[in-house]
């Protein structure tokens, strides 16, 4: 029994890691603020989106963070007066899977035919040029 309800509790665990939702727009937002600034209040949160992007009243932040913290996107520290929220799913990790997504669905999978759109549409300066071949470079020596 005791055996059965570990190897049920990690299974439950592995499923849930891969099973959560991709951040909405909103989450996102808050995600950013969080990773650049790191753990914080929501009053921070808040009057940060405030100066960043539009006017976003603090109840909507709080409720957002409430759920986000349920949803396990968040950590909420409560051992002080001010609780603080600190992101509970890696920048990277996060950003590389909904640039996946992205890829998968409106390139068909193809990082090239993304690369020559961004390239395409926009000017591109010597310096972001120069950072790419060097990335270029760095993958073409670590294929050989």
């Amino acid at each position: 029994m005791f055996v059965r309800k570990i190897s049920y509790l990690w299974f439950m665990r592995e499923n849930n890691d891969e099973k959560k939702p991709d951040p909405t727009k909103s989450e996102l937002e808050i995600l950013q603020v969080l990773w650049k600034h790191g753990p914080n209040t929501v009053r921070y949160v808040n009057d940060t989106l405030n100066e960043m992007k539009r006017a976003v009243q603090y109840t909507s932040t709080l409720k957002l963070m409430q759920i986000m913290a349920e949803k396990q996107m968040l950590k909420r520290d409560e051992s002080s007066m001010k609780h603080i929220y600190a992101p509970a799913i890696e920048e990277q990790k996060t950003k590389g899977a909904l640039l996946e997504k992205f890829v998968d669905s409106m390139y068909n999978g193809s990082a090239s035919s993304l690369m020559l759109q961004l390239l395409g549409n926009k000017k591109t300066s010597k310096k972001e040029l120069a950072a790419i071949k060097e990335i270029i470079q760095r993958m073409d020596k670590n294929n050989k």
